[in-house]
């Protein structure tokens, strides 16, 4: 059993390590601009269902106002840099940090309901936001959007898109090790317990409510970092795709497709929806046709992988790899009348 658990760890380790090997290596690899400025849409994708899933994975609670939160991170930057005069990176990090203080009462509000109520509760979060950024014109620019000054007005667009890559790579690291720090703590199995049951944990003496601000918090910042990044980067912020609901749901499937009790399953997920989305986008352009068509290659996921890819992925390769003999050691007819003679002759 060490050995076969030592072999694991190896496997993780090797495979982490190959898998940050391809990150790193992409922005050298990638043929043109346009392949890395999606490979960028795909990391911020992977940041966010990251993420998202601190309340979807620990809490099982489905959010749809997590774009929002994003679009929220993404305007404070902007208006920090335009308006306050900030460096663009303390902007973010003041903006970050904004967000995740006015999750505290958004949450005291939204977390008193469970199930379908608190989906509703997301999705009104979205629609309050979008109406109010496309009426403030004065501030937001409305329908008119609003332009973020570039950080690094010298850079040309290639090396532009290089820096901010890595630059989500690092934030997209900072998050998975934040989610499995908490995975491995009491804190985090007191998230697992409201999960599976938050009656009973709150009567085993868990404080639910506490926990779940707490990590509605944590994850409001991330998610508001990421959408801050993704203005500083793309420079033009709108609110209809700012505060879009679409961009919820993107994060809801990414989680789930990819497995949302596993460290990797957002970013399994978001690898696969977001190439989707962007490979369909350029094949479809702005028609529907790409949603329908990414909706059908999820469809067909859900159906025959209805835990997500990862798990399915690692229930397969254990089934490869299983030992002929079970736990229970296995023994020919030979060997136990042998096993029943040795014991006759003790008696």
């Amino acid at each position: 059993m060490r050995s076969v658990s030592r072999g694991s760890s190896v496997a993780k380790a090797v495979g982490l390590v190959l898998l940050a090997a391809a990150v790193l290596s992409f922005p050298i690899l990638a043929p043109n601009p346009y392949i890395l400025s999606a490979g960028i849409v795909v990391l911020n994708y992977a940041v966010l269902s990251t993420s998202w899933n601190f309340v979807g994975g620990f809490t099982g609670y489905i959010s749809l106002g997590h774009g929002a939160l994003a679009g929220l991170g993404g305007y404070g930057t902007a208006l920090l840099v335009t308006e306050a005069g900030l460096p663009s990176f303390v902007a973010l990090a003041v903006a970050a940090l904004a967000v995740a203080a006015l999750a505290v009462p958004i949450g005291l509000a939204a977390l008193r309901v469970r199930g379908a109520s608190f989906v509703i509760v997301s999705i009104a979060l979205v629609l309050i936001l979008l109406l109010v950024f496309q009426s403030w014109a004065s501030v937001t620019g409305g329908s008119r959007g609003l332009v973020v000054p570039r950080p690094f007005p010298d850079l040309r667009r290639p090396e532009h898109h290089r820096v901010f890559f890595y630059l989500f790579a690092a934030l997209l690291a900072l998050a998975l090790l934040a989610w499995w720090l908490i995975d491995r703590s009491r804190f985090g199995l007191g998230l697992k317990a409201i999960r599976e049951d938050e009656d009973k944990a709150e009567a085993l003496g868990t404080p639910t409510f506490a926990y779940k601000l707490i990590v509605f918090v944590v994850s409001a910042g991330f998610t508001a970092l990421a959408g801050g990044l993704y203005a500083l980067w793309f420079g033009d912020l709108d609110p209809v795709f700012q505060f879009s609901i679409l961009t919820g749901s993107y994060l809801v499937l990414m989680a789930l497709l990819g497995g949302v009790r596993n460290l990797f399953g957002p970013l399994a997920g978001a690898l696969i929806v977001g190439t989707a989305l962007e490979y369909f986008k350029g094949q479809f352009g702005n028609t529907p046709l790409h949603l329908v068509a990414t909706g059908v290659l999820l469809g067909l996921v859900v159906m025959f992988m209805p835990d997500g890819v990862l798990p399915a992925i690692t229930g397969l390769w254990q089934r490869l790899r299983k030992s002929p003999q079970s736990s229970i050691r296995e023994v020919s007819a030979a060997d136990l009348q042998t096993e029943r003679q040795r014991a006759e002759v003790a008696k």
